[in-house]
């Protein structure tokens, strides 16, 4: 007799599994969409509000405050309310704050919509891998998160696409921030359309809900369930692994033997943040004060995008043949050499080309870490410690915004990409003693105390 988690490992892909993973994908795309054109949106806004660069940076960097909030209190409502009930609202509350962004007409109006756009996402993309990553068969795990993080090219590539085309155009920025509604609509898909995390409701003694759920994916894949009587009942948690709340969750994190794996973590998901929110949120202004103008440093941004989606591929194939750690190691000295490559870029060809690789190296790199980061915990904290290594990073990308304008006076793009090519590298040697869990069973028992 076999608990509805451990079943669920032994299913093969089925369609349910796909409309879940699309579902969820497109959530995550519309996520990237928002974050991405917010680049543009503060390029657009610099000229025709005459923006200084210290007001840009912190139109983006109270965004990423609203994250680091949002990450930390998603991951602690996720396991105590449950992966989809917190995934619908976020997208709902910053859905609404975008739209409502379309109709600011000036500086503070726009700060504060950002903080509460960034309080929604940063609650939602934690807890989307975790979800995401509860349902998955064991064998293939690590591949689906990172597929699941290839929709943020797709969102990020649209941002591209609305960056180019309607951006530009007279109040085009409002336009902008009027498609990003959209995710207000898509939280009523996501609230009704897709299931709780069996593993969720298993870890909550629901068992009978688990195992209907798990039954709907065995019927998708032609397989018979046993009688309900003949289910297992979930084993009764030991003390020292019933889920704690609030602030002991978060100790919980650093205790052994999860201390060494939430500090290297938190380290990875620090560096990681700094470097790529500092880059790519900056790329287009960076053009366009290297003297290229608006729809030119737009066009060039989107081709450096689209070098995302086989980035993702790639390292959706190697997760489960390299394993975790290497892929991601990988990946991480890939973005740091292809930081200094653009960095000393002059000529189109070489901005284009060197741009293209960090895009590659650094989305591939994400995928691996939205993959790891949730196999790292039990059931009842897995969103708690996905969401604060979540929270940490998003302190980097707080500073990042704010970092880059000043840095590029004091050495220009040379310097500021070596800083970069630095923080990838440093985040490449945090990765060894990150567990790696290819093919392991997320019920693995951890001792918490």
């Amino acid at each position: 007799m076999t608990a509805p988690s451990a079943r669920l490992d032994s299913l093969p892909f089925t369609r349910k599994h796909l409309r879940l993973l699309t579902g969820s994908g497109v959530g995550w795309a519309l996520d990237a969409m928002d974050v991405g054109l917010i680049s543009f949106i503060i390029a657009a806004l610099g000229a025709q509000w005459g923006l200084s660069a210290g007001e840009k940076g912190w139109i983006t960097s109270v965004g990423f405050i609203g994250m680091a909030v949002g990450a930390s209190v998603g991951g602690l409502l996720a396991d105590r309310l449950g992966r989809r009930q917190v995934f619908a609202l976020t997208l709902l509350v910053y859905g609404v704050a975008t739209g409502a962004s379309a109709l600011v007409g000036g500086v503070a109006a726009l700060l504060i919509l950002r903080f509460f756009v960034g309080l929604g996402l940063g609650s939602e993309l934690p807890v989307a891998s975790t979800y995401v990553s509860e349902f998955a068969p064991a064998r293939i795990r690590g591949r689906l998160v990172v597929v699941l993080e290839a929709f943020w090219a797709v969102g990020w590539t649209a941002s591209a696409v609305i960056g180019y085309l309607v951006v530009p155009l007279e109040d085009g920025w409002r336009w902008a921030f009027a498609l990003g509604a959209i995710p207000a609509v898509y939280a009523l898909v996501v609230r009704w359309g897709l299931p709780e995390s069996p593993r969720f409701l298993e870890s909550r003694g629901r068992i009978a809900e688990s195992d209907a759920i798990v039954r709907q994916f065995e019927a998708s894949a032609g397989r018979v369930a046993p009688r309900p009587a003949e289910t297992a009942a979930a084993p009764q948690p030991s003390e020292a692994e019933i889920a704690p709340r609030g602030i002991d969750a978060v100790a919980a994190l650093w205790r052994r033997p999860l201390r060494a794996r939430t500090g290297a973590l938190w380290l990875v998901w620090f560096c990681v943040n700094f470097s790529y929110y500092g880059a790519f949120i900056w790329i287009p202004s960076i053009l366009v004060e290297q003297g290229f103008d608006l729809v030119r440093s737009f066009g060039f941004t989107l081709i450096i995008t689209l070098a995302q989606l086989p980035g993702y591929a790639v390292a959706a194939w190697l997760i489960e043949v390299w394993g975790r750690r290497a892929t991601l190691a990988t990946f991480l000295v890939g973005s740091a050499a292809a930081a200094l490559l653009f960095g000393g870029s002059t000529e189109v060809w070489q901005i284009i080309a060197s741009g293209m690789a960090l895009s590659f190296f650094n989305l591939g790199a994400w995928g691996a870490l939205y993959a790891v980061s949730p196999e790292l915990y039990p059931t009842s904290m897995r969103a708690t410690g996905a969401g604060w290594a979540a929270a940490v990073g998003r302190l980097a990308s707080i500073v990042a915004p704010l970092f880059v304008p000043w840095a590029m006076g004091v050495g220009g793009a040379p310097v500021l990409f070596v800083v970069f090519s630095v923080f990838f590298a440093i985040a490449a040697v945090g990765v060894i003693p990150l567990a790696d869990r290819r093919g392991a069973s997320l019920e693995e028992r951890l001792p918490l105390a």
